[in-house]
């Protein structure tokens, strides 16, 4: 039976995350009751409120509408990025709510559709804003979680119909293993959240596990190289799914793309770099085995503006371009100075880069000091604890020294290339360098800071 059979209430536990948001609002779209707590107010949860959700941002039972006090018509969904001790998720399961995982209700929305499930520790966000919106584009009845604002929707939430859903494969705390995915998707497999695996292996066998819930090796396109059976997907190398002829005209990837059917020639794609290309390959190739109609994906790709924070430009002059950017991990930081060398090749590149987790920089320190090392100059946040304690002895400074470690090893050891910088300082920071391209990245509060960065940068 259906998490949502009977029920009249949903009561979510950290509202304001960009995928519990988006099952907020498809609760709201069904005419459900829908309320929430975060521990703080942004721009997404006042987005929230205004489309009639009620948010409160106090951690206290007293704080819960007395008309859903009582069990029987309300569900409560909280996030895993909710501490156990959170009062209200106590108080809940004190009182016999039945009380969920987000994975499991999206789980559950999903399970009597054609779910299309996009997974890897890379790329999930932007495959599934581009699917969601080739499918919407084409037509096709589809709703679309997605864990970013789609530039094109401005929203985090594609409602197009009912029959089709499109959702991210989370592996964090193995979330992706609740989905019954019919077609899906692996774009990467590096370690991550070892806070929660303990090592690459496990992360590994947890994506094959999770491959193997689809039940068609067809229906699983996987980018070439990783070690999991099924369809290939790859740029300008023999695969399922090839992008062909690949050249770059007026900012655009142009390319032909190669299917097992058909090839489909000269598609234009505005965004750069190739882990954007693979995105774009994968979302194309799901989107063809979900059946929508070949004719109208071209049209479709080249009309994606992107997702919000995924290379987005904020500013773009001929003496100054204003990159804001989520990557929190030394894999995407290499693929965002890939993405910024090919469209700026002769500019120097100043990175503004905020450290998301304690056990994140600690597990992959010398990642992150070889990626920052390559540009040509470094501003160094404090690290973001999200959900963590500090740990002892990783901290930015000590960050900072193996920065300077590789900058010497590189014979680069310019006096000022890499420093730390509080917050208050970015903007005057930017304003001294000489780079003309400015990079803003990371997944912690630094997105809060973009705003009046881009506007101080253009006064």
């Amino acid at each position: 039976m259906s998490l949502l059979h009977n029920i009249q209430n949903i009561y979510f536990i950290g509202i304001g995350g960009i995928g519990m948001s988006a099952l907020a609002r498809f609760a709201k779209l069904k005419g459900l009751d829908v309320y929430g707590y975060d521990k703080t107010k942004t721009l997404l949860t006042e987005v929230l409120t205004s489309e009639g959700i009620k948010i409160t941002y106090t951690d206290a039972a007293s704080e819960i509408p007395e008309h859903i006090r009582y069990p029987e018509k309300t569900l409560v969904v909280y996030t895993p990025a909710v501490p156990k001790n959170s009062n209200l998720l106590q108080w809940f399961n004190s009182k016999n709510y039945k009380v969920v995982k987000r994975s499991q209700l999206l789980g559950d929305v999903t399970k009597h559709t054609l779910c299309l499930a996009v997974a890897g520790t890379h790329g999930k966000t932007t495959t599934s804003a581009i699917l969601g919106h080739l499918l919407a584009s084409c037509e096709m009845p589809v709703t679309a979680f997605l864990g970013g604002i789609a530039e094109n929707y401005n929203s985090n939430f594609i409602s197009k119909g009912t029959e089709i859903t499109v959702v991210e494969a989370d592996e964090f705390d193995r979330s992706f293993l609740t989905l019954s995915p019919d077609i899906a998707c692996v774009t990467s497999m590096d370690a991550d959240h070892l806070d929660i695996y303990g090592d690459a292996h496990a992360i590994e066998e947890s994506f094959k596990a999770f491959a193997n819930l689809v039940e068609k090796p067809k229906n699983l396109l996987v980018k070439k190289g990783l070690l999991i059976e099924g369809e290939t997907v790859a740029i300008e190398e023999s695969a399922a799914y090839e992008a062909q002829n690949v050249r770059i005209e007026n900012g655009a990837y142009i390319f032909d793309l190669k299917t097992p059917q058909e090839l489909l020639k000269d598609l234009q794609f505005y965004l750069p770099g190739h882990h954007n290309l693979h995105n774009a390959i994968t979302a194309l190739g799901m989107a063809i085995l979900a059946g929508s109609p070949t004719d109208c994906l071209p049209r479709a790709l080249a009309s994606f503006k992107g997702v919000d924070r995924r290379f987005s430009y904020r500013i773009r002059h001929d003496d100054l371009v204003l990159i804001d950017d989520y990557a929190h991990h030394p894999t995407e930081i290499d693929a965002l100075f890939q993405a910024v060398s090919e469209m700026y090749p002769a500019d120097r590149k100043v990175i503004v880069f905020q450290p998301h987790l304690f056990s994140r920089t600690r597990d992959f320190a010398q990642g992150f000091a070889e990626s920052l090392a390559r540009f040509d100059e470094i501003l160094l946040l404090d690290i973001y604890p999200a959900r963590e304690e500090p740990i002892e002895g990783i901290s930015s400074g000590w960050l900072l020294d193996m920065i300077n470690e590789c900058l010497v090893e590189r014979s680069r050891n310019l006096s000022g290339a890499a420093k730390l910088i509080a917050k208050s300082e970015i903007i005057s920071a930017l304003k001294k360098s000489n780079c003309r391209v400015k990079l803003l990245v990371g997944a912690g509060d630094i997105g809060a800071e973009v705003k009046q960065i881009t506007n101080a940068l253009q006064l």
